[in-house]
């Protein structure tokens, strides 16, 4: 039975009631001096209706108590006005009950930045007061418009799984990425050298800018871009930026170097002894997960980097004596889902199999040339739809045409200013929004962006939001099954990213994890997309230290 129970904080304790199926009242509300207490007391609900994960379940988490499932009212009214077209407007609960009641709409309270060395909360605290009833209010006209939604069935599984998430993230964030602050310091030593008293940079990077001086005859600033710029200049080099791919067109002496020097700063200034002395507590690392921090549905983290940690510095990240690190990366993720959502037969067949995705298309449409069935998937979800691309999409259309023609409709409807859906209801911004960066490749800043380009750039945008966004569907769903497979274990979710999850488990649970990992992706595919013979392959490691993963 789908027991509900909505619940807010009042001082130390709680107001709480039991919930109809229409979101309603279904008996008295309860007035409780313990929070913690009233959640522990009442195994028997399914779900939890709240207004904020951040809100509440940190001091749940903090007072030993776990929940299996929750509904947060402020994530899903951000997912139902995207829905709606209505992506931007205000989803806190203190504006949805505006709204409902007529009264001017608050702006939502800003983001909080991350604090180092503690989880933080996705709002400030100072927001308008919502009264309990008001959020009941609000709860039952969210359950009205999912009825409203394209596909009801499948917006009510989004907002589930999102707040599935939330929980999912809280617990990341308490459990935290075993990290190794000793492991850490060994590596900047050996990368940077030692450091120098004061404000001085650490030995290498002094040794490298010194070899950039030497070899422009003067003195030049490596971590200054215009700097640089101006001393190329003077050599005779005319350069647009000081990025590595233009760096490297050159010959002249002090690209080497200059290029190691910017390596090696990135390393200093991301993640060198100051990073680690702020984020790295007790052993464990926690950034603050956000999911859905971008409009695709793609966590982001609100401090410490979390998603951008290099290759290098994963040395750091170490199991606990005796615990593994279970690393699985889902295979080729992007072309499995467009299999999936565009129900294309022959791409599902090649998408069966757990093997080799890109070497099965190559052996059907491109005479086993891997490299090219490559370039021509990643092309037709990314619109690379020039040049050698076009001819490659052609050949790609010729051997999967639902599936070319699933992402060219999408595209063609964001040319024309229409809205586009992930398989389960995520929508795209609306015509005129700004749009995800990391789903386009704008045009070149010196050029204007006219109406033309402009429905050319959202075009790409949508193509690649209904693949990418499924994509995020689906992964909540997998974490969320993860989750529940892992429950009786020792076993805890430490780290996710966009097609990657890590479980730090003792030694022992490291096969029954890794087996874990696979069912949950196929029960996830499942649950997202219905039943397709699409195959959500993982590449799983048992490791002691991440950067033995890959």
């Amino acid at each position: 039975m789908d027991e509900r129970w909505a619940i807010a904080p009042e001082g130390g304790g709680a107001v709480l009631v039991a919930l109809r199926p229409d979101g309603r009242s279904a008996g008295p509300v309860l007035h409780e001096p313990d929070l913690a207490a009233a959640v522990a007391a009442r195994p028997q609900v399914s779900r939890w209706v709240w207004r904020s994960t951040s809100e509440l379940y940190p001091r749940l988490l903090d007072s030993g108590v776990r929940v299996e499932r929750c509904y947060d009212i402020e994530n899903s009214e951000g997912l139902l006005l995207g829905h709606e077209g209505r992506l931007g407007e205000p989803r806190s609960a203190a504006a949805a009950w505006a709204r409902l009641t007529g009264r001017p709409v608050p702006p939502d309270p800003p983001l909080r930045a991350a604090v180092p060395g503690e989880q933080s909360s996705l709002f400030e605290i100072q927001e308008e007061p919502v009264p309990f009833e008001g959020l009941l209010q609000v709860y039952a006209d969210q359950l009205r418009r999912h009825g409203s939604a394209e596909h009801p069935d499948r917006m009510r599984l989004l907002t589930a799984s999102e707040s599935s998430g939330m929980l999912i993230a809280a617990e990341m964030d308490r459990a935290g990425l075993p990290w190794s602050a000793s492991a850490h310091r060994s590596l900047l030593t050996e990368l940077l050298g030692e450091r120098f008293g004061g404000t001085g940079q650490p030995r290498r990077l002094t040794e490298l800018a010194d070899e950039v001086s030497a070899a422009f005859g003067r003195r030049v600033r490596p971590d200054l871009p215009a700097d640089v710029l101006k001393a190329f200049k003077a050599a005779g080099y005319q350069l647009k930026s000081t990025r590595r791919w233009e760096l490297e067109t050159i010959d002249h002496p002090a690209v080497a170097p200059l290029v190691e020097y910017k390596k090696l700063y990135r390393i200093y200034t991301a993640n060198g002894w100051s990073w680690l002395q702020d984020w790295v507590h007790d052993g464990r690392f926690r950034p603050g997960f956000l999911p859905g921090g971008t409009v695709s549905g793609r966590w982001v983290t609100n401090g410490g980097g979390g998603l951008q940690i290099p290759k290098v510095i994963r040395r750091a990240v170490v199991a606990d004596p005796g615990w593994r690190l279970v690393v699985a990366d889902a295979s080729q993720l992007e072309p499995r889902i467009l299999a999936a959502i565009s129900r294309d037969p022959a791409l599902m067949e090649v998408a069966s199999s757990p093997g080799d995705l890109y070497q099965a298309v190559s052996d059907a449409a491109f005479a086993g040339d891997r490299a090219m069935a490559k370039l021509a998937v990643l092309g037709a979800i990314y619109g690379q739809t020039s040049g050698d691309g076009l001819k490659n999409l052609a050949m790609l259309r010729k051997r999967f045409p639902a599936a070319v023609q699933y992402v060219d409709d999408a595209a063609r409807a964001g040319e024309e200013g229409r809205l586009v859906r992930t398989w389960l209801g995520r929508t795209c911004p609306p015509a005129g929004a700004p749009l995800d960066a990391a789903l386009l490749e704008g045009p070149p800043a010196d050029e204007p962006l006219t109406d033309a380009r402009h429905a050319r750039a959202r075009g790409r945008f949508t193509r690649n939001f209904v693949v990418q966004g499924s994509a995020a569907d689906w992964a909540l769903l997998m974490l969320a099954a993860l989750r529940q497979s892992l429950a009786d274990l020792k076993a805890e979710l430490v780290f996710f990213q966009h097609d990657e999850v890590i479980v730090h488990c003792p030694t022992d649970e490291a096969e029954v994890v890794s087996r874990a990992v696979q069912s949950a992706g196929n029960l996830a595919g499942t649950l997202t997309f219905g039943p397709t013979p699409t195959n959500f392959a993982f590449t799983t490691a048992t490791v002691e230290s991440y950067a033995d993963a890959k």
